[in-house]
């Protein structure tokens, strides 16, 4: 069973996203895999989803409400047998924590690019930018763990 954990700055927006979609696209295609998220940064540490990526979850089917941010621990996650970050900030960051099974969400399937940050647009469409790319990312990813 693989252990993945998706990794932003806040895990307010980008990271939440990723765990509810991995979850989702996991039980679609049978895969045993267990996903968390965490954030680089201590702002948010407890708190919801951004209500936006909270709605755009909602819109696809996907409730990650129930989630709550958390900050990243070499300590506490070093059992996850892959870290997705979702920008190269968080990937340096990640890095100079010392973790050494470290991604790039980018990288799967979307020529490298990082995913953006939503959190300062202020409508939806940000959000939505990043389900889109979530989601063909996760698929990706997925593909080449099954195959």
């Amino acid at each position: 069973m693989k252990r993945i954990l998706f990794v932003c700055l806040g895990n307010i927006c980008r990271s939440p996203l990723a765990e509810g979609i991995a979850r989702e696209l996991a039980d679609k295609r049978g895969l045993s895999v267990v996903v968390d998220s965490a954030g680089t940064a201590s702002y948010h540490v407890g708190s919801k989803p951004d209500d936006r990526s909270i709605l755009v979850a909602k819109n696809y089917g996907i409730d990650i409400s129930m989630l709550r941010s958390r900050q990243v621990s070499v300590y506490g996650d070093s059992e996850f047998d892959l870290i997705v970050a979702m920008d190269r900030s968080n990937f340096n960051d990640l890095k100079r924590m010392g973790f050494s099974n470290v991604v790039l969400m980018g990288d799967y399937g979307l020529g490298g690019d990082d995913i953006p940050d939503p959190y300062y647009y202020r409508d939806i469409s940000g959000f939505e930018k990043v389900y889109s790319m979530l989601e063909r990312a996760i698929n990706t990813m997925y593909d080449e763990l099954e195959g």
